[in-house]
């Protein structure tokens, strides 16, 4: 088993991710994270920073070696760019919009 460790920037101690393989994507990752910590999706996007570069990990295609340590932020979806998250929230604000013109 091969894991990756992770804390929260207001957090002192790491946590651990498990995974089988040699690495593990920015997005598998985001996704277990949010398991362990029995997050909801909602407003915000996890942004996943290498705690030893400072490399932020934008992709969600990249691939994170296993025993890497990384840093967890929760921002809001606005600030994150090139999210598809952002993108659905787009969308739905867009339909809500359309639906709310269409009462009056």
């Amino acid at each position: 088993m091969s894991c990756v460790h992770y804390k929260f920037k207001s957090s002192l101690e790491y946590q651990t991710v498990t995974f089988d393989g040699l690495h593990i994507s920015v997005g598998d990752l985001k996704k277990e994270i949010a398991n362990q910590k029995r997050m909801r999706p909602g407003d915000f996007e996890l942004e996943i920073t290498n705690a030893q570069t400072g490399e932020v990990y934008k992709n969600n295609n990249t691939l994170i070696p296993k025993n890497a340590s990384v840093i967890v932020f929760r921002v809001p979806v606005s600030l994150c760019s090139a999210s598809s998250t952002q993108k659905s929230w787009e969308a739905y604000k867009q339909e809500v919009a359309k639906a709310v013109r269409a009462q009056f």
